[in-house]
């Protein structure tokens, strides 16, 4: 042990001396095996000194190395700032080289992936993408969520099969999920960038950018309510207060920002916006250059723009840092991209304030977001995919500048990457992008980096309190060399300017005289449409193209009201519906079955140049069939329009059916028209509409029946009579059906708006004369009064027999009031003919629905409607009148009305083949003795209500039909017409 102490007090001696001393004593005082283990651990501790010594020795070689290397960059970066147009001119080779490599390319087809969310593939916005994608040469795969795309369900972390990915409204959670951003290679694309989303969609958005302790002393414009009082704000400034003195402006704008790249920040701003001063209640959508021209003047709308750029960059720029991981910073989407918008507020300064920052697009200030906001977004969209996506023939990839060929007339400080340019791959690929959205911006203009060369403080600002942001692509030198790039082409641009000002004015003075000069803008030189927008959204088949000019369209039972606006390609085009001086938008009703919609694109002198033609099919209520076990249900009116709110709507049980020992209830004909009644139905349940077989809804009468009669009845009830019928179409629908029910046909049908007589009904042995009143398409003054109207129909209708065998029907949807109820009286008075059957239509359902171009009624005013016609009811049985109450039979169905502007008619007229004979299948009053659940002829429900054998055979009879009136409702309130005409004949 002594010869151990000995030798470690003495280790820092030389080996050799150290190693004769050893030898020396080891035969006095150390074993052998005692040596031996001296001896290795002087080995082994000489060995460690020599490693530590190495080990220290290398940091000072490596900070040398790595000192040498940043010091070449910056001389690089030097060597570039000072010369940007010959950087520029390396970066224009360089592209050339890549993009004309593509065409000699035959790689595979460049793939675009859509993720559709919410949206539907017919939506415009999906077919948007779809166009425009399709233009730029990528092939599009279009699929609900990433999960369920064939292109992103194998990868791992970043496909390079695929070179777009959008992510529509709704996917954006499934993006984030299945796509690894930070995996993502170079060439590829995604119309998302993570590290916004995350910034700006958190529970404190704006809010965290004022309490973030490393942005202390960095003045953010941000309206304080957009965080609330009690928010702490950490060493923010105060917003510099206005100077009265100076012009200012009141108004919320909301503008439209395209970040093209996060690490370095590069941001455009779109030149649309939208605006709302202290005069307006809603936004409009303008141009922001001339607005703020318009409100301040030539200087001060410039620096209030350049304020809005400002305010919106420092934002932009806190959010990229502060959201920035330490493990991240090679690690970015390079090419990603993110639309936002934000909301500033001038309160009187030229300093905006910013009040709300939203990812993706929103224009819910607009007074028509649905219309006007969806176009607005799909222009700022296309022009964002014009503006970011290089037209290409869609064979193979982008080639990688690190394969480029190297040009040695253009190194920069002897460096070999490529092109010369000493840069790496991603920054050139940055450079790249940059140089060609400052070179074609089109609408957009460049918010961030400022197109100064002076570095503004909040810069230096942020790179002290983010020092990690020196060491990445987006540190002081590359952004330096972005702001030297910016500012030599706004160099260039303003000094093109000048010069093309100029000479534009040498050539107005030279030619002022010419009348070409206002060029194509005022001329509709191209008269197709651009897309279009249907509220809801339509399944149009064929997609829509604008060469395509015949569409169709199916729509379910509960649409009723279809919201139409074609939108031109060419802005001088003029777009009206159905005739030449239509409105370009409106609410259409949408009716039973088919409708037709007319677009008419016209020019400037109104000459219509292209007409699109929409073929809409609403479809009937669903119907579920009754086979089985069934209850009956009654109802009198729907919840979707409460007409009496002191009764129930919707569906109800009725009494089940008698049990077959039971004797049928005593029932007895109606003694009036106007009797009280509901519908009733067969269902599964009566909690579920949709469990009926609404092919069986009948009209049942309270405690009575209306007699249907068959042919040869109603023939000999007609023999010798005259039918006179004024009012509307919903009065003429009802003259067509007793003629076609007389004759057992409808040969001779027209819209008639003034007077028809027709003398061949019933075999010549019955005449019916029409007049239509009133004519609202006439100015008031030019109107014939009522009294008017019937005295000529009367007159046409001559001679006349003042008895029952002249009859008159009048009536309509909403014009009839009790004073018209007078005038009659006094007129066939006067005309001797006070002895005559007079039946009165009462009013109908219509006019409930917001259309365009007429009247619409709100629910009280139908409320009151119903009160109005039950005073004409009770003044008509005051003089003597028949009634028949079609309010109470259309007001449970109000929303099975047929084609019309009106929502009014429950009747259409449709042509039918020779061949086929215009049965009336549905008879839908319940006859004497049949009870609910119970049939005619033993058999079914009784609620079908088809003709007996007998009456069919009568009916096929007759096979040279060409007109039907179809409608169930209308049916119904005519055969009950006809059974009060004919009540001498079913012994009432």
């Amino acid at each position: 042990m002594v010869c151990l102490y000995s030798s470690a007090s003495k280790v820092g001696s030389e080996t050799g001396m150290f190693l004769r001393r050893l030898w020396t004593l080891r035969r006095r005082y150390c074993s052998g095996r005692l040596l031996l283990l001296g001896f290795a651990v002087c080995l082994l501790y000489q060995t460690l000194m020599v490693a530590r010594s190495r080990f220290k020795g290398d940091p000072p070689a490596a900070d040398e190395g790595n000192k040498s290397t940043m010091t070449e960059a910056l001389e690089v970066f030097d060597e570039l700032l000072q010369d940007p147009a010959r950087l520029i001119s390396t970066l224009e080779a360089l592209e050339r080289d890549r993009y004309g490599s593509i065409q000699n390319q035959a790689g595979r087809v460049t793939q675009a992936l859509v993720l559709t969310g919410q949206h539907v593939a017919a939506d415009t916005e999906v077919q948007l993408f779809q166009r425009i994608l399709e233009q730029r040469g990528y092939e599009v795969s279009l699929s609900r969520y990433a999960e369920t795309n064939t292109a992103l369900r194998h990868d791992n972390g970043g496909s390079v099969e695929w070179s777009l990915l959008v992510c529509l409204r709704g996917s954006e959670k499934s993006c984030l999920r299945r796509v690894s951003f930070s995996h993502l290679q170079p060439h590829q694309r995604v119309n998302m960038i993570p590290g916004l989303v995350g910034a700006f969609s958190d529970v404190d958005g704006l809010c965290r950018f004022q309490t973030d302790s490393r942005l202390s002393g960095l003045a953010l414009h941000i309206n304080p309510s957009a965080c609330g009082s009690a928010r702490t704000k950490l060493g923010n400034p105060d917003i510099p207060t206005l100077n009265l003195v100076s012009p200012g402006l009141v108004a919320t704008v909301t503008v439209y920002v395209l970040v093209t790249s996060v690490t370095p920040l590069t941001t455009f701003l779109h030149h649309t916006g939208l605006v709302r001063t202290s005069e307006d209640t809603d936004s409009h959508t303008t141009q922001l250059k001339p607005f703020l021209l318009q409100q301040l003047g030539p200087v001060a709308s410039h620096e209030a723009l350049d304020h809005v750029k400002e305010v919106i960059g420092q934002v932009l720029r806190a959010a990229a840092l502060t959201n920035e991981e330490p493990s991240s910073r090679h690690s970015w989407c390079l090419l990603c991209f993110q639309l936002m918008t934000f909301t500033l507020q001038f309160s009187g300064s030229l300093i905006p304030v910013i009040v709300k920052a939203e990812t993706d697009l929103h224009f819910d200030g607009l007074r028509d977001p649905g219309f006007d906001g969806q176009i607005t977004k799909e222009f700022i969209l296309e022009d964002a995919l014009l503006f970011l996506l290089p037209a290409h023939s869609g064979q193979g990839r982008q080639k990688s500048p690190s394969h480029t060929e190297t040009d040695d007339g253009q190194r920069f400080g002897g460096c070999g990457g490529p092109y010369g340019l000493c840069l790496p791959e991603h920054q050139t690929l940055l450079l790249l992008q940059f140089l060609r959205q400052l070179r074609t911006p089109g609408p957009f203009e460049l918010l961030y980096p400022a197109a100064s060369p002076e570095r503004s403080p909040i810069q230096d600002i942020l790179f002290r309190s983010f020092p990690r942001a020196e060491e990445s692509g987006s540190g002081r030198h590359f952004s330096a060399l972005l702001d030297r790039i910016c500012s030599h082409y706004t160099e260039q641009r303003n000094q093109t300017y000048r010069t093309n000002e100029a000479e534009t004015q040498t050539g107005w003075d030279q030619h002022s005289g010419s009348q070409d000069l206002p060029g194509d803008r005022e001329r509709c030189v191209d008269p197709h449409l651009r897309q279009l927008y249907t509220d809801p959204p339509l399944t149009l088949s064929p997609p829509f193209s604008p060469w395509v000019k015949d569409y169709r369209a199916e729509v379910p039972f509960d649409v009723v009201t279809l919201r139409l606006r074609p939108e031109p390609i060419s802005p001088a085009c003029h777009i009206h519906l159905d005739e030449r001086r239509g409105p370009r938008t409106a609410n259409y009703p949408v009716g039973l079955g088919n409708s037709i919609i007319n677009i008419l694109v016209t020019d400037e002198s109104a000459v219509t140049m292209t007409i699109y033609t929409l073929h809409m099919y609403r479809e009937s209520r669903p119907s579920l069939p009754m086979f089985g076990e069934h209850v009956m249900c009654g109802f009198m009116q729907d919840c979707g329009l409460v007409v009496q709110p002191d009764q129930p709507c919707g569906l109800e049980p009725l009494p089940g059916p008698l049990s077959p020992g039971e004797p049928h209830s005593p029932k007895r004909p109606c003694t009036s028209g106007d009797v009280p009644g509901r519908w009733v139905v067969p269902c599964l349940s009566c909690a579920d509409n949709r469990t009926c077989d609404w092919r069986e809804v009948a009209w049942q009468p309270k405690g009575c029946y209306h007699p249907l009669l068959d042919l040869p009845q109603l023939q000999d009830c007609m023999m010798y009579r005259k039918v006179m019928f004024i009012g509307d179409s919903t009065n003429r629908g009802m003259m067509y059906f007793l003629m076609e029910r007389v004759n057992s046909s409808l040969e001779d049908w027209g819209k008639a708006h003034d007077s028809l007589i027709y003398r061949n009904v019933n075999q010549g042995h019955t005449h019916v004369s029409y007049s239509y009143y009133p004519q609202f398409w006439l100015e008031q003054s030019h109107r014939p009064t009522f009294q008017r109207a019937l005295e000529q129909l009367i007159l046409r209708s001559r001679p006349l027999e003042n008895s029952r065998q002249t009859v008159l029907v009048a009536g309509g949807v909403q014009w009839l009031n009790t004073n018209h109820l007078r005038i009659m009286r006094e007129v066939l008075g006067r005309e001797g003919l006070q002895d005559i059957m007079v039946v009165v239509k009462s009013l109908g359902m219509g006019f409930h629905l917001p259309v365009d171009g007429i009247r619409s009624l709100s629910l009280s005013g139908v409320q009151e409607l119903y009160r109005e016609n039950g005073n004409i009811i009770t003044a008509a049985k005051h003089h003597g009148y028949e009634v028949i109450d079609t309010f109470s039979v259309t007001m449970g169905r109000y929303k099975e009305f047929l084609q019309g502007q009106c929502a009014c008619h429950f009747h259409e007229v449709e042509k039918l083949p020779f061949s086929k004979a215009p049965l009336h299948r549905k008879m839908k009053l319940l006859r004497h003795g049949e009870e609910p659940g119970t049939g005619t002829s033993g058999t079914g429900t009784g609620y079908s209500d088809q003709p007996t054998l007998q009456h069919q055979n009568q009916w096929e009879g007759s096979n040279s039909s060409t007109y039907h009136v179809r409608g169930a409702v209308n049916q119904v309130y005519s055969q009950i017409l006809l059974s009060r005409l004919c009540v001498r004949d079913t012994g009432n």
